[in-house]
This record gives C-alpha cells, sequence and structure tokens, in this order.
C-alpha cells in the first residue's frame, strides 16, 4: 500500500512536470469573480481605479473531492504616480499532492485621455512546483525514499506576461493580455517544456439605469493559455443601491463548461463577495461544486499632481 501510494504522487508530480507550464498564469484565470477586479488577469488595469485596494481571494475548485484545487491569493492594487500603477500579488495553490507559490508584480502606464483611458502593462512572476507538504506529513510517505527526496525543492520558473486595458467613455472596457510570453526555468530536474503564445481578451459594457440606482455590466472574457483548451466566459454583473447588492452570473463554454452566481455587498470601503460554480462536465457528480470568496478594502487613493 505505501509503494502503491508513493508511485501515485511520483505518478502525479510527473504529469504536472510536462504540463507545469500551463499553471505558470493560469492559477489567476481559476478565479471567477476577475471581472470584479480585472488587474488580476490584465497587467494593464493595474491602478486605474480612483482608489487603491488589498483583496483576498480564497477557492475551493470541485469542494469535498479529495485532493481538490484550493488556492489563496492576498494583493494590492493602486497607483503610485501620476500614471503608473503597482499591483503586487501573492498565491498559493494545491492540488492532491502538487504545490505552487507565486509572487507577482504588476506595473502599468495609463495614458488618460477625456474619451479614453488606455493602460499598457508588464507582469512579472516568480513561480515555484513542488510536492505539496501536506503529502509529505502523510504516515504512507516515506520521506528517505530517493526520488521524493530530490523532488522536495521541486522547480522554479522566472515569467513575464504583457497586455493592454483601456475604458472608453466611462463604459466600454476592453483588455488584451499575452500571457508567459518569457518563461525561463531557474531549477529542477528536466528540460523547459515548448511553449506556445496565449492570449486573454475581455470586452464590457456599463449600463447605468438613470434615477433607478441600478448599473449592468455585461462582459464577455476568451482564454486560451497552454495545454489549456480555448474557452470564453461570459458574465452579467448587476450593482444596486451603489453597489450595496451586487448578484451577477457566468457562463462558461468550449473547454470549460459551467454556470456560477455571485453574490455580494460594498459598504463604505469594506466588500465582500461569494460565487459558486457548477460544471456541466460528467464529473461534477463526484464533488460539490467550487465555491469562491474575496474580501476587498478600498485605501486612500494616491493624490495626483496638477499640470
Amino acid at each position: 500500500m505505501k509503494k502503491l501510494y508513493i508511485a501515485f504522487i511520483l505518478l502525479f508530480l510527473s504529469a504536472s512536470m510536462l504540463t507545469g507550464q500551463s499553471r505558470l498564469f493560469g492559477e489567476r484565470s481559476v478565479f471567477t469573480q476577475y471581472h470584479l477586479t480585472p488587474f488580476l488577469l490584465h497587467p494593464g488595469a493595474t491602478g486605474q481605479n480612483d482608489y487603491s485596494q488589498v483583496i483576498g481571494i480564497y477557492r475551493n475548485t470541485w469542494a469535498t473531492f479529495p485532493g481538490s484545487p484550493r488556492t489563496f491569493a492576498f494583493g494590492y492594487d493602486g497607483a503610485i504616480g501620476n500614471r503608473i500603477g503597482l499591483g503586487i500579488i501573492g498565491m498559493s495553490d494545491s492540488y492532491a499532492a502538487f504545490g505552487t507559490s507565486k509572487g507577482i508584480l504588476n506595473l502599468s502606464y495609463t495614458i488618460d485621455s477625456p474619451k479614453n483611458k488606455l493602460g499598457f502593462g508588464i507582469s512579472g512572476e516568480y513561480v515555484q512546483h513542488r510536492l505539496s507538504n501536506n503529502e509529505l506529513l502523510n504516515s504512507l510517505v516515506d520521506r528517505s525514499d530517493q526520488e521524493i527526496v530530490e523532488r522536495l525543492d521541486g522547480y522554479s520558473y522566472l515569467d513575464a506576461s504583457i497586455g493592454v486595458y483601456g475604458l472608453y467613455d466611462g463604459k466600454i472596457s476592453y483588455g488584451l493580455t499575452l500571457p508567459s510570453i518569457i518563461s525561463q526555468k531557474l531549477s529542477g530536474d528536466g528540460d523547459s517544456q515548448d511553449s506556445e503564445i496565449g492570449f486573454i481578451a475581455s470586452l464590457g459594457y456599463r449600463l447605468d439605469i438613470p434615477n433607478k440606482d441600478i448599473t449592468f455590466e455585461p462582459s464577455i472574457y476568451a482564454k486560451k493559455l497552454l495545454y489549456v483548451p480555448f474557452h470564453v466566459d461570459i458574465n452579467l454583473k448587476a450593482d444596486f443601491l451603489n453597489e450595496q447588492l451586487t448578484a451577477g452570473i457566468t457562463g462558461s463554454v468550449g473547454g470549460e463548461k459551467r454556470i456560477g452566481f455571485l453574490i455580494g455587498t460594498q459598504v463604505s470601503n469594506f466588500g465582500f463577495h461569494y460565487s459558486y460554480n457548477l460544471s456541466l462536465h460528467k464529473f461534477q457528480q463526484y464533488n460539490n461544486g467550487s465555491h469562491e470568496l474575496s474580501l476587498k478594502l478600498r485605501l486612500q487613493p494616491y493624490q495626483k499632481s496638477e499640470g
């Protein structure tokens, strides 16, 4: 039994190494509330709000299934100059015996005209893949096993992405990100895998209902990442009473087939949102869906100088 369990871990880790680059940028795309915080996917969106913000996100994909993916993220987004935005994101992702940690730095430069606000962004990431610490504590694992010992430190990458994000006439949002255009392996056994250029493209619209204090925001996000099938997310978000109540629905087609629901609130500077997703694949019968929680704290914005 012990040998079989160890063999499973090594097989899973080997498979993850072969497809590891799909997870370099991929952990960010597992979140379904990205349209609330677009700087997670679009570095060009960094620092474009009228406020700075601190965020915390937790997602459990395929809840109740053993070894299901769990992702934590903490971040900051805000302006540090008249045109410069700074984003800092820390993430931890676990998936059965496989764990990923990363630190992300976004920098953006925004050109603001009377009709259009356009941000150019670059994102740098340090990524480390490894065996999950929880697996090493399992009584079935022989920590003296040479193959496990050699993989304890896992392997690491430096990764870079670029993109643009804009807002036209305060209503039409648009963005394009090219993730992982540069990926340099720093450590670990084996050769680097070939990569291909993927993309994340988005288009949204803000519709204000006069005298009703209601805002509708439909949006569409198309994603193609390395080793991840092309899929499209179609979102509809509605805000009531100046964001005191937020509700939304998301449908995904293509490689990802799922439906999701969003509920949340923004009271003064504090925001809380919860979303629940159901997969339309057969695997849904073996889990309790996916749960995502996010907390936001809005901070005093950078005071732009005149002239």
